[in-house]
């Protein structure tokens, strides 16, 4: 199984998008995502975080929060259990990505980018400022065929 992060870093209604442009052999070639990575040897989601945005976009987060656990299952390579997050500060200026072209994106925009069909469900989950959720999707190529929500919509205090 493979263990990552992605991050959506929002500024101005905007998120921070990598389009994936640049590796050969890469599942999400000419695809839109968020930032980040692989998990490295003992680490913890918030430090494999941290890590991979700081390397992909040379930004320091300094203001993040978990928004929850995607568990993708496919027919084309390993169960990958992401954990995603948002963040609103950070401190730095961008750099180039070796991995694609990062664009700040308006958030009614995204929708209309070639994303993962499963990603709409956790953008509108976010839209909705769910508290945290889980999703698990089944994908056969790049086709959604099937897919499971638990959600919580608890409030604090």
């Amino acid at each position: 199984m493979l263990l990552t992060t992605l991050c959506y870093i929002e500024k101005d209604d905007k998120y921070l998008m990598l389009h994936r442009v640049k590796k050969k052999n890469d599942i999400s070639h000419d695809k839109w995502i968020g930032v980040g990575g692989k998990f490295e040897e003992d680490e913890s989601p918030e430090e494999c975080l941290l890590r991979e945005v700081k390397e992909e976009t040379g930004l320091t987060l300094t203001d993040y929060r978990m928004r929850g656990v995607v568990t993708f299952i496919s027919n084309k390579c390993e169960t990958e259990y992401m954990f995603l997050y948002t963040a609103t500060k950070y401190e730095g200026s961008l750099i180039e990505c070796n991995e694609g072209e990062l664009v700040w994106v308006p958030k009614k925009e995204v929708y209309d980018l070639p994303i993962w069909e499963g990603d709409k469900i956790f953008f509108r989950l976010l839209e909705e400022n769910c508290p945290y959720f889980s999703l698990k999707h089944r994908y056969e190529g790049d086709k959604l065929v099937e897919t499971s929500l638990y959600r919580t919509d608890w409030k604090s205090g």
